[in-house]
This record gives structure tokens, C-alpha cells and sequence, in this order.
């Protein structure tokens, strides 16, 4: 496997374990926690959702070959309430901006990681473009974990290795790998 095949199955990977990772956590919270900020200068679970997802279509649709700030993105609304303030919309427009993402990155061939796009009329390699919003996404999810947790209080189920394990964690990687 050359190393753009390989740098594209592994941002692909990292992508899917943010998504995975913000979904379970997303599950987690009670419907109420959804839209409730910590205070009146913070964002919402369903807010931060609003964001990624609306970023994640404006970035990803035609990628390769438009600018990542689309004309018809309205950056700031992103940041209000949702219009429908029900779990299912909220998972609906979450899961309509990874499905962007996804459909155009499967797209990207290791001959795209040597040309350049566009944001904000910014000339980026494809490279910079795409590890830019996986650090994007990975700020938001670690938000949306945050607040996740918060919401549920005493109900929260560890999302990696329950507390007191990581020895047990750590040999089991060990003997996994040893061969």
C-alpha cells in the first residue's frame, strides 16, 4: 500500500471513530440535554451538532473542485437554535453533513492529495484541507462528549476505558499484539 493510499484509509478511520465516538455520546444524553447550554455564552449539543454538520457540507460538497465556503451556507444561524428542536432533526442534519463527508472522501484519490482546494479563498493543499477538518471535528466531538457527559450525570457509561482499567486495557493490547 502506497502512503497516500494508506494516509486516506487512516483519516478515513479517524473520521468514523470521531463520528462513532460523538454518536455514542450523543446517546447518551437526555433529549433535554440536547439544547441545554451550560450557560448563556456556551453552545448546545444540538447547536455544536447544527455547526459540524453545516461546516461538514459546506467543506465536502465538491471538494476537489469548489470553494469550501459555499455561497448558500449561513455560517452564523448554525450558531441559533434549531428550528425544529427534536433529537430525530437534529440527528438527521448531523448525519446529512458526515454523509458529505464520506461520499466525497471515499472520492479522493492519492493522485488528489497533490492538488490544491480552496476556503475561503484560501489556497490549501488537499492534505492541509482534510486534516484541517479532522482537527475541526475532533474539537467538536470533544465538546459534544464534554457536554454529553454532563447531561447525563450519573447515567454516563464510560466511552473508552471504564476508570481502574487501563492496566487490565494495556496487557490485553499487549498480548494482542505480541506475536
Amino acid at each position: 500500500m502506497s502512503t497516500a493510499d494508506d494516509y486516506l484509509s487512516d483519516v478515513t478511520s479517524r473520521f468514523r471513530d470521531l463520528k462513532s465516538l460523538a454518536d455514542r455520546a450523543i446517546a447518551q444524553a437526555p433529549d433535554a440535554g440536547l439544547f441545554q447550554p451550560l450557560d448563556a455564552a456556551s453552545n448546545s449539543i444540538a447547536v455544536i451538532m447544527r455547526h459540524v454538520a453545516g461546516n461538514m457540507r459546506s467543506r465536502w460538497r465538491d471538494f476537489l473542485t469548489t470553494d469550501g465556503e459555499k455561497p448558500d451556507r449561513q455560517r452564523d444561524r448554525e450558531f441559533e437554535s434549531p428550528a425544529d428542536p427534536t433529537r430525530a432533526a437534529v440527528v438527521l442534519d448531523w448525519e446529512s453533513g458526515w454523509a458529505c463527508l464520506f461520499d466525497e472522501l471515499g472520492r479522493v484519490g492519492p493522485a488528489d492529495l497533490e492538488r490544491t482546494v480552496t476556503v475561503r479563498h484560501e489556497p490549501l493543499t488537499v492534505v492541509s484541507a482534510i486534516n484541517r477538518q479532522l482537527s475541526h471535528a475532533a474539537m467538536h466531538v470533544g465538546q459534544i462528549v464534554m457536554l454529553a457527559r454532563h447531561a447525563a450525570s450519573g447515567a454516563w457509561q464510560p466511552l473508552s476505558i471504564p476508570p481502574g482499567q487501563s492496566e487490565a486495557f494495556n496487557e490485553k493490547m499487549k498480548r494482542r499484539f505480541e506475536k
